[in-house]
This record gives structure tokens, C-alpha cells and sequence, in this order.
């Protein structure tokens, strides 16, 4: 669903401009691949040389992310820049922002970009979320689970995909946890009795038009993303909860670009959120085949400030994730075989070097249903690489309707 624009002027970034990335990786390059079907150039900033952005785009900078000379260099030839990763030093945010359009802005991502201010901004703002402990020493640490019960702690930045987070069952676990994190702040999150976990992409252009996407279902094996799908087979209330949730942070927020709302449902039926990313998500990949925009033309639009796309899924979709592990075993990976079911897509990321728990790609599906694309997609896994389903269940239904 979408919002028509506001009363006012626009100045849209039209086809033929040069989009800046700040960041390399992945969500770069699928965002990147839109933007040149629409016609843009692409230019990109990332620490590895042979970033999987790097064949997609005219130029690349190879610098860290705190780089601001190379930040400069970037802004100087584009007239908007994005990011694909928030985890950017806020002083080449400022340089870039002082140089040519920057979406999202500083702000929104300063207060992403470290788990304590995002969860002190979202209770600060009234969003429903877990108990919360910003831990500055171990003992802090140790107060939170004789408060809260078994715990999470998270280091404060990064960590992404089960990195960086320690669980503790008693006090005594506090010390190895501080000196596991790093010796810094963490935030440490009480666990969770969670039902389901779901997703909520909101797009918003510099005009005030905001586009909400269907919510996805997500699962995680070892804190990375196994599978998501739409519709995400959750009850009409929840679903229109969610969205609502998901639309009040993101303009809250004065997000410009795309913010994913990560939300945990517990068994009792409480919609909280779990984290939120100013960038494409990985559990809308899926966005490419079942809905009417994906979310990288969808992201392209915002930035340059063209109207939002329809949001409406026209097909149910799916999408599992393909990790180094797959690489790495005795068997190298039958592409061939995965091919074989109907429906499903194959999508590397040209990443050189996999490794277990790198993401190296997916597989995508549309179906009859959310069980028949989710179905597909798992069995194109089993048939790519049978050595490694034992890490998930492929074989049995994972999805009933949830009415509640």
C-alpha cells in the first residue's frame, strides 16, 4: 500500500544521473542492477576490491568506511548517494552530506547504527519492545540477568547474522560474556518467548510518500536468515498491527530510502520489535518475484525521489538463503538439479572466498500458496547440496495459519 504525494514541489533525480553506494556488498549490487535497468550509473564505495557491486557499477573506490578523502572523491560524481550497510562513520556521512544528496540522512542512521541508541530511541518514542539493559562493565551485565532471566547480550555495532551476541542462562556467564563482546557496551535483551517472527518493509521518499510492504515470516537457524515468505500466513489484525508499527517508526524516524522493522510475535500475542536496517533486507529478497515492486527499484525510486511502486503481491513468494557452508563441503553444489523444480531461481552474489556462514547467494520461488513457494525453494536446496539440509528442516511443513 501506498500514500499519494503531498502538496509541494519535487525535484525528482531522473534516469541518466549517477547513484553513489556506500557499501558493496550484496543489497548493492541487486540495488544496483535495478538502477541500471532504469537507466542510472553507478558509482561505489566499499574496503574490498572485489566487492560484489564492483561488476555492476563504472567505478569503484576501494576504501574503508571512514574514509572520508575517498567519501569525498564518491560524492564529487554523483548526485545522490545511498548506503547498503549502516554501519558508516558519521564523519563521512557529514562529508558526503555536504557534498550531494545523502538518503538516508546522518540521523536516522547515527541512531541505527549502535543497538543501545536504536533501543533507547524506540522506547524514548513509545515502541513496544523486550526489556533492555544498556551494559557499560560486566557487573551491569550480570544485574540484567538476576532482573530479567536468561538473557542476550549484543555487541553495541556490526554483529550482524548471529555475530557478536552471547546467551546467558545465569549470572556467572556475565564476565566471559563481557570478555567476549570485546570488553564493550552491549545492550543485553531479555529472551524472548517468541511465537513467530515476521518483517516490515517501509519505503519513504524526500517528498513524504510512504509505501508499506506485506509483512514476511521469517526463520532463523543459528541467528542467520534461513528462509522468508509472503503473505506471511498471519492473521488480517496482525498484519495491519505490523504495518502500522513498521509505517509509525519509519516516519518517526524521517527515514528517506527503505527501513525494515524486524518484530518478534510471542506466544501471548504481543507484536514488539526486535531491531530495524535503513537499507534493503534480506528477508525481502523475495520482492523480485512475487510482489508488484522489489525492493531495489522500490529503494532507487526513493532515493531519487520518483514515485513509490505499487506494493502488492501479485504471487506468493519465498526465498532460502545459500551459505558459504554449501561451497565447503566434499560435494560441490549441483546448480543443475536445484534448476529441476518449477517456479524456482537461482541468484549468486559473485562473492570470491565462501566460507561457512558467508552468504553467497539464493534461491527464490513463487507458488500457489506460502507452503507451495516455500516448499519449492526448500526442495531446490535439498537437491542443491543434500549435505547440508540437516542444518534445517526441508522435508516437513513449517507453515499453519496463525489466526490470532
Amino acid at each position: 500500500m501506498s500514500a499519494g504525494f503531498p502538496s509541494g514541489s519535487r525535484s525528482p533525480i531522473l534516469p541518466g544521473a549517477t547513484i553513489g553506494f556506500l557499501g558493496g556488498g550484496q543489497l548493492g549490487r541487486m540495488t544496483a542492477l535495478a538502477a541500471r535497468s532504469m537507466g542510472y550509473d553507478i558509482q561505489v564505495l566499499d574496503p574490498e576490491a572485489a566487492c560484489a557491486t564492483r561488476p555492476v557499477a563504472s567505478r569503484t573506490i576501494t576504501a574503508k568506511f571512514d574514509d572520508v578523502n575517498a567519501a569525498v572523491d564518491l560524492a564529487s560524481q554523483c548526485d545522490v548517494i545511498t548506503l547498503e550497510i549502516e554501519q558508516i562513520h558519521p564523519d563521512v556521512l557529514d562529508a558526503v552530506a555536504a557534498r550531494t544528496t545523502l538518503h538516508p540522512g546522518r540521523e536516522a542512521v547515527y541512531i541505527i547504527q549502535d543497538r543501545i541508541r536504536q533501543k533507547q530511541w524506540l522506547k524514548a518514542n513509545d515502541f513496544p519492545l523486550g526489556a533492555f539493559v544498556a551494559a557499560q562493565s560486566a557487573d551491569d551485565i550480570a544485574d540484567a540477568v538476576r532482573t530479567h532471566g536468561p538473557c542476550i547480550a549484543k555487541s553495541t555495532h556490526g554483529g550482524y547474522d548471529g555475530r557478536g551476541q552471547v546467551r546467558l542462562s545465569n549470572v556467572d556467564q556475565a564476565k566471559d560474556a563481557w570478555t567476549a563482546l570485546g570488553g564493550h557496551p552491549c545492550v543485553v535483551e531479555q529472551r524472548i518467548d517468541i511465537a513467530y517472527e515476521i518483517s516490515v518493509l517501509v519505503a519513504r521518499s524526500a517528498s513524504g510518500q510512504v509505501a508499506v510492504y506485506p509483512p514476511s515470516r521469517n526463520h532463523h537457524t543459528s541467528g542467520i536468515l534461513t528462509w522468508a515468505v509472503v503473505p506471511a500466513v498471519i492473521s488480517d489484525a496482525m498484519t495491519q498491527r505490523a504495518q502500522h508499527l513498521a509505517r509509525g517508526v519509519a516516519e518517526r524516524i524521517g527515514i528517506v530510502g527503505l527501513l525494515a522493522v524486524e518484530c518478534f510475535v510471542t506466544k501471548d500475542n504481543t507484536l514488539l520489535v526486535n531491531e530495524l536496517a535503513p537499507r534493503p533486507h534480506n528477508t525481502y529478497h523475495h520482492s523480485e518475484r512475487g510482489l508488484a515492486t522489489s525492493q531495489f527499484e522500490q529503494l532507487v525510486r526513493a532515493v531519487c525521489d520518483l514515485p513509490l511502486g505499487d506494493t502488492t503481491a501479485f504471487a506468493p513468494s519465498a526465498i532460502v538463503n545459500l551459505l558459504g557452508d554449501v561451497w565447503v563441503q566434499d560435494t560441490p553444489p549441483a546448480m543443475e538439479h536445484a534448476l529441476e523444480v518449477d517456479g524456482v531461481r537461482l541468484h549468486l552474489y559473485g562473492k570470491a572466498g565462501a566460507r561457512a556462514g558467508r552468504k553467497m547467494g539464493h534461491l527464490s520461488a513463487i507458488g500457489t500458496s506460502a507452503q507451495d513457494a516455500l516448499g519449492r525453494v526448500l526442495e531446490s536446496y535439498r537437491r542443491l547440496s543434500p549435505a547440508t539440509t540437516g542444518s534445517f528442516d526441508v522435508h516437513e511443513p513449517v507453515l499453519a495459519h496463525i489466526t490470532s
